[in-house]
C-alpha cells in the first residue's frame, strides 16, 4: 500500500514488541544493526561496589568462572532491566538509576569514600568515569564485552526508524539517510548522536523498548 507506514528497528523485536505496531497497520522491518561479543577478562580483586550500566556488561560476568566471588560484592547498575538480571542471578543492587548521569551524581554524593569496579563494554559514554574521577572516587574498569557494527542497508522507502543506542545510530547511518524519517530513540543519549543530523527526534518517556513503540503509535495515530 503506498500510504502505508513503514517502520525500521535498528534491533529486533519480539513478537509481542512488534504486535502493537503490526494491529496499528504498521509494517515493520526489524534488524540488529549491533551485535556483541563477550570478553574473557581477568581481575585479581573487586573494590567495594560494582557497577553496570548495561545487561550486556551483566550477560559476560555471568559467564565468568569466577563469578561466585563476583556475586559477594553488591552492585549499582543503569536500568531496570539491568536491575532485574542482576537480581536474577544473585546479586545484590545497592541503586539503580534510568541514567548513567543521575547514578554518577548519587555515588559522588553518597559513596565518595567507596571504591567501585566499572564492568564496561569497548564502547560507551565518559560521563560516568569522568565524574568519579572529578570527585577523586577510585574506579577500576574491566572491558567485558565488545560491540560490533553491523550495518544493513535498508531499500524499501521507510518513514520512521527505532534507535535504542549511539552504535545503532552509527551503524544505521553507514548505510542508510535520515533524510525526512522520524527518529524514535530510547533515551536522550541516543537523540545526542542524531541531533547534527536531523532535528525529527522523539524521545520515549522511559528508556524501554516498549515505551518506544508506545511513541510511534501515539505519533502516527
Amino acid at each position: 500500500m503506498e500510504n502505508e507506514i513503514r517502520i525500521v528497528s535498528t534491533k529486533l523485536l519480539s513478537e509481542d514488541q512488534k504486535l502493537p505496531l503490526l494491529s496499528a497497520n504498521f509494517s515493520v522491518i526489524d534488524k540488529d544493526f549491533i551485535s556483541i561479543k563477550y570478553h574473557n577478562f581477568n581481575f585479581e580483586e573487586l573494590n567495594d561496589y560494582l557497577i553496570f550500566t548495561s545487561q550486556n556488561a551483566v550477560e559476560s560476568v555471568l559467564l565468568h568462572k569466577n563469578i561466585d566471588q563476583i556475586k559477594t560484592k553488591k552492585a549499582f547498575c543503569v536500568g531496570e532491566k539491568t536491575k532485574k538480571l542482576l537480581e536474577q542471578n544473585g546479586i545484590e543492587v545497592v541503586l539503580f538509576s534510568e541514567y548513567a548521569a543521575e547514578l554518577a551524581s548519587v555515588i559522588c554524593n553518597q559513596y565518595s569514600k567507596n571504591s567501585f569496579t566499572f564492568f564496561s563494554g569497548n564502547i560507551r559514554r565518559n560521563i560516568l568515569p569522568d565524574a568519579l574521577q572529578l570527585a577523586q572516587i577510585q574506579l577500576d574498569e574491566i572491558e567485558v564485552y565488545q560491540t560490533v557494527l553491523t550495518s544493513h542497508k535498508i531499500d524499501m522507502r521507510h518513514n520512521a526508524v527505532l534507535f535504542f543506542s549511539p552504535s545503532a545510530v552509527e551503524s544505521y547511518l553507514k548505510e542508510n539517510e535520515i533524510d525526512n524519517k522520524i527518529c524514535f530513540c530510547i533515551g536522550y543519549t541516543t537523540a545526542e548522536t542524531l541531533k547534527e543530523k536531523t532535528e525529527k527526534i522523539i524521545i520515549a518517556s522511559q528508556p524501554k523498548i516498549e515505551n518506544v513503540i508506545a511513541e510511534v503509535i501515539k505519533y502516527y495515530n
